[in-house]
């Protein structure tokens, strides 16, 4: 896992999160999903690039089932662009390395 993300928790979502100074990206993820693994080095490697723009936080809908409901987190991975505290962007599944750039980038 890159240093350069966060694991984020129900309890620590406010401050990781609404409360960022910067855009967060918000992974919902699960350890048993296959589309989760195949997004999780473009999350990577995007955390590392777009450092000085967004941040990147991974939530494990397993062990945090409060914040995924409050936001209505139905399949995964979905992510979630968050700036100053509101919803700014939502994709559910996986998608090419090229698509979440572009994503990002539009989303800012």
């Amino acid at each position: 896992m890159s240093d350069t993300i966060i694991q984020t928790s129900d309890s620590m979502f406010e401050q990781d999160v609404l409360n960022a100074e910067t855009p967060v990206l918000v992974d919902f993820w699960a350890e048993w999903c296959g589309p989760c693994k195949q997004v999780a080095p473009f999350l990577e490697t995007l955390a590392e690039d777009m450092k000085d723009k967004i941040k990147v936080a991974k939530l494990n809908i397993d062990h945090n089932p409060n914040i995924p409901g409050r936001y209505g987190v139905r399949g995964i991975p979905t992510l979630m662009i968050f700036k100053d505290g509101q919803i700014e962007a939502t994709k559910i599944g996986a998608m090419p390395k090229k698509r979440l750039y572009e994503w990002v980038e539009e989303s800012l």
